[in-house]
């Protein structure tokens, strides 16, 4: 949610940031639905300030006079009743126009429409060059026995797989190598729900604007699937005033995520780009207005230097307005290199999202000058997309995938043979 009295004051910013991101506002109607809840609220106020006058002077008056008073408190007990009646459809509207408006982008977001111009400022790592046709990463998780889709789709319909043997191991050692560096830098490790109610869901804005589309529900329980464990991290301290000697406040969540992809009928139908599940694991951090640009430089950091540690080249691209979403205010996104599709894919992303989310969760913090919204950052550490990119970078002309060092430790070899 937006900081309404600021609304007030400069309705044409907010009206021109939605704009920025394909979002019409309909500032003329906030304005005037804020100034006639106020109104009826300071209308309201006096009613209740009536009523205490007029209680204290029944309680002394007697005869006639009593009989006048709670007569004009029978009145005024209407009056309320209606302005009761009046109040709550349009406050009800109210809320629903403000939380549809989308956090402001910070200085220094380009402003554009959509994510084809979003611009790479940063090309990590050396595109490897194979002296035989590189394969795709479905057909070297076919080959070597690691990734089953085709059982999935029986099982539970496209977009689906299994990981087996040293496919599970790698996933799993991906999640340790994410989390052990996470700690590294002073996260938290902590497991999440997975379902999380449509207050929480709507709070930390991935309902508005088609949102609820993307997003798996259960109607008779009123509850989401998570697609990103940001989404349980966020809510933890809802309605809770945070100790500033504590912040920033830095959790690194592992959970399942659940994605309808509702949006991408015909884009990547086969492999694990883009599946209904799968692994993640997110950073989130609560922290002070004054460090929130700080904390998202420290995310891209972390995101970049797990990418190095895999030997996986990327780039790094500043996301321009349009493609935004809802709650961030300035976002990042890392994306490795796929030979399959001579193309970078997306692997990472981190966004800032200023005191949005905190405001719908009234999430703040105690400082010596005063109480205040917090900050929200978040940032990728792992998802399965890298599992595809290393299969695809580091195949071998046998067919064995070589196996990034940081790695080996755990998976107990060096490289992945195919099945015999």
């Amino acid at each position: 949610m937006i900081d309404l009295k600021l609304f007030r004051e400069h309705p044409t910013l907010f009206r021109d940031a939605a704009a920025s991101k394909n979002v019409t506002v309909d500032v003329d109607r906030i304005l005037d639905l804020d100034r006639r809840v106020r109104s009826l609220k300071s209308e309201s106020e006096g009613i209740k300030a009536q009523k205490n006058e007029a209680s204290k002077r029944i309680s002394k008056a007697d005869g006639d006079e009593r009989k006048g008073l709670i007569e004009e408190m029978r009145l005024v007990d209407r009056r309320a009743e209606s302005l009761t009646a009046e109040l709550a459809p349009l406050e009800e509207e109210l809320n629903e126009l403000l939380y549809r408006i989308p956090n402001p982008p910070l200085e220094g977001v380009r402003i554009a429409k959509d994510d084809s111009e979003n611009q790479a400022i940063r090309v990590v790592g050396t595109i490897p060059v194979f002296d035989f046709t590189p394969k795709d990463h479905l057909e070297l998780g076919e080959q070597l026995g690691i990734i089953d889709t085709e059982r999935a789709a029986k099982v539970s319909g496209a977009r689906f797989t299994y990981f087996v043997g040293q496919g599970a191991l790698l996933e799993m050692a991906l999640v340790d190598f994410a989390v052990r560096t996470a700690i590294k830098y002073g996260f938290t490790p902590v497991t999440v729900p997975h379902l999380v109610t449509a207050k929480a869901m709507r709070a930390m804005g991935y309902l508005e604007h088609g949102g609820h589309d993307e997003i798996y529900y259960l109607p008779k329980d009123n509850l989401y699937l998570i697609g990103t464990s940001e989404q349980s991290i966020g809510p933890m301290h809802t309605e809770e005033i945070l100790d500033a000697k504590r912040m920033p406040l830095r959790y690194v969540g592992i959970s399942p995520c659940y994605r309808r992809e509702s949006g991408s009928y015909g884009k990547d139908t086969k492999g694990i780009i883009r599946l209904h599940q799968f692994t993640k694991v997110e950073m989130f951090s609560f922290c002070g207005a004054e460090v929130s640009a700080a904390e998202h430089e420290l995310m891209l950091k972390i995101e970049e230097e797990l990418m190095q540690a895999l030997g996986l080249p990327y780039h790094v691209l500043d996301i321009v307005s349009g493609d935004l979403g809802l709650p961030a205010a300035k976002k990042w996104d890392i994306e490795a290199w796929f030979p399959s599709q001579e193309r970078y894919r997306e692997t990472h992303s981190t966004s800032n999202c200023t005191d949005f989310q905190a405001r719908r969760l009234n999430t703040r913090v105690r400082k010596e000058e005063g109480i205040e919204f917090v900050h929200t950052v978040n940032g990728t550490a792992f998802s399965g997309r890298p599992i595809a990119a290393i299969l695809e970078n580091f195949q071998q002309a046998d067919g064995t995938v070589i196996i990034p060092e940081v790695l080996r430790a755990y998976m107990g070899t060096d490289r992945i043979i195919p099945r015999v």
